[in-house]
């Protein structure tokens, strides 16, 4: 069998890590001669493990669907905004997610709480777990239209399964009854199963009497904030602070 045939038969088996490898090792004369034939089976093993794990990171980050572009790396710690570093570090280890525990940031418009969220949802992408982010609104109106065409059960058991859920803007607006009861479905299926991620101008002490209704507000808060984490952002908006960076340096 020819070096050709080879490397067209890793590919239509879809072992590219190894067919790219295996190419690396043939162009590389001399290289790994001094290796065992089981030596570089090995590397090229490892190199397809390598290849998948990344491939299954990249379809994680699309199925999120984040609106930003974030990195835990890249979030800003110089402007005081009450985020300490060291909190980040032990949320980014993604042990809450495991503990199927929530986490609720909250601040003002522009403090980058949205931001915060994606940098998290992303690293947690990175290590594996299913995520998904949504505007309140658009999560609500995506389980009016499932109830429409008959996908409602399947919807509710996708978000139920998704390991980590960013729901951003919460509390922005009036919920209707319905609204409230597809909510309160969403919560009861995670709770103690997976992690809710919430996003919300408001103080969490106003949560309450954001949902509209006594007695679900207590069963959706009680399965929401019971062992959640909190992250309450303050300062100025980051937006207006950034922005005004940007000015002062083209005028400088």
């Amino acid at each position: 069998m020819t070096t050709a045939i080879t490397l067209a038969r890793l590919r239509d088996l879809r072992l590219s890590g190894m067919a790219e490898a295996l190419e690396r090792q043939l162009e590389q004369i001399g290289t790994y001669d001094a290796l065992s034939f089981l030596e570089r089976i090995g590397l090229l093993v490892e190199q397809e493990c390598l290849e998948r794990e990344h491939r299954k990171q990249d379809r994680l980050v699309r199925q999120a669907r984040f609106k930003l572009r974030a990195s835990v790396q890249d979030i800003d710690y110089q402007h005081p905004r009450n985020l300490k570093q060291e909190q980040i570090a032990r949320l980014a280890q993604g042990e809450w997610i495991d503990r199927a525990q929530n986490l609720l940031i909250t601040g003002p418009c522009g403090s980058g709480k949205t931001y915060l969220a994606c940098a998290l949802g992303h690293n947690a992408c990175l290590q594996g777990y299913s995520v998904r982010y949504f505007r309140l609104s658009r999560l609500l109106l995506e389980l009016t239209q499932a109830k429409a065409d008959g996908s409602y059960q399947k919807l509710l058991k996708q978000i139920a399964k998704t390991q980590l859920l960013l729901i951003d803007d919460w509390g922005l607006e009036a919920l209707t009854a319905a609204q409230r009861n597809d909510l309160m479905e969403i919560m009861d299926d995670r709770h103690g199963a997976t992690s809710t991620l919430m996003i919300s101008q408001l103080p969490t002490d106003q949560w309450y009497a954001a949902i509209g209704d006594n007695t679900l507000a207590d069963a959706i808060l009680d399965r929401l904030m019971h062992n959640a984490h909190r992250l309450s952002l303050k300062g100025e908006s980051m937006r207006k602070i950034l922005g005004q960076l940007t000015e002062d340096e083209h005028l400088g």
